[in-house]
């Protein structure tokens, strides 16, 4: 189970605090067990900051407590702030990624479920797409994602396997293999029946809660090999 400690504390020198956490990275790479930290200030007290870290389970982040870096640095940090800093231990009980659901849900619900009507509740109307497959380097408006879908659906029986996703900051990264039996024409080429199967990967960045921009990536090239176009 997740768990995550919260650090209320107070200090009008903030950018030593910073400069301890950038030290205390560096000194325990390879052996500390924190997943991820998070660093906010109160928008309406400006010496009040909240520090958000997530460790794989409560076990790791006593383990991470014993280094001797962790121990010395919150000595220096307690010496930077406004009294006692106070600690807040919690067991994660929920834990959404609204930005990766929703990624999987284009996959899952739209490309190979075929609601295209969900398509403008999940792209922005001024999308980008960069699509590998396209002529132009980019295309602008949720249209684009419609017209290539329907155009691979009416070529394609099709499934998509989600082999990785990576999330960072508004950006979702989704490895994928993609599986689909030949049955319309596809670029000039009539149905064949071939079943085929190709890899790639797509970037989305979100914006405002909905997919802003998307890049596509993917083997073509072997996608042809099979229809017998090369």
């Amino acid at each position: 189970m997740k768990f995550v400690q919260i650090i209320d504390y107070k200090t009008d020198r903030f950018e030593g605090v910073n400069a301890l956490m950038d030290q205390w990275v560096e000194k325990t790479k390879g052996r500390r067990t924190t997943s991820h930290l998070i660093m906010g200030k109160d928008r309406s007290e400006g010496s009040h900051y909240v520090d958000i870290v997530e460790f794989p389970s409560y076990e790791e982040a006593m383990r991470n407590s014993k280094l001797p870096e962790t121990d010395r640095i919150f000595q220096e940090m307690v010496a930077l702030c406004d009294g006692m800093p106070s600690f807040t231990d919690l067991d994660v009980v929920r834990d959404d990624q609204l930005n990766t659901a929703m990624a999987r849900r284009f996959f899952h619900e739209i490309a190979v479920g075929g609601n295209l009507d969900a398509i403008d509740e999940i792209f922005a109307a001024d999308y980008i797409d960069h699509d590998v497959a396209n002529e132009e380097e980019s295309e602008v408006g949720s249209d684009v994602i419609r017209r290539d879908l329907t155009m691979w659906r009416e070529a394609f029986d099709f499934t998509f396997e989600l082999d990785r996703q990576v999330a960072e900051g508004d950006d979702v990264c989704l490895l994928w293999t993609w599986s689909g039996k030949h049955k319309g024409d596809f670029q000039g080429i009539p149905a064949t029946g071939e079943q085929c199967s190709m890899t790639g990967t797509t970037i989305f960045r979100f914006e405002g809660g909905k997919i802003k921009e998307g890049w596509w990536h993917f083997d073509v090239m072997r996608l042809m090999r099979q229809l017998g176009a090369m």
